[in-house]
């Protein structure tokens, strides 16, 4: 999958943004805990996955070339549900407190 593909997924998808119900085997019973780990399996980093905040947002220190190469539209799915969007502010993923 491209960059812009995955970017194109996650605003197809937004009908399932933080419907963590749905998540059938869940790493964890905390949505944002469960999209970290998800992510940093994907894409493992040494870095804190939270590269800077604004208001109640975060946004991530995750690489879309990287994530875009591994990931499935299965997991890119649990990572909506999780409460991870596109921001196409600053090309990077994030997601509110």
């Amino acid at each position: 999958m491209t960059t812009d593909e995955l970017v194109a997924w996650f605003e197809r998808h937004t009908d399932e943004y933080c419907s963590f119900e749905k998540v059938e085997t869940k790493r964890s019973g905390r949505a944002d805990l469960h999209a970290f780990m998800l992510l940093d399996t994907l894409v493992p980093g040494t870095q804190d996955m939270i590269a800077g905040s604004e208001h109640d947002e975060f946004y991530l220190d995750v690489s879309l070339e990287e994530l875009a190469a591994v990931a499935t539209p299965e997991q890119l799915l649990e990572l909506i549900r999780c409460g991870i969007r596109y921001d196409s502010e600053y090309n990077c993923l994030a997601m509110f407190s």
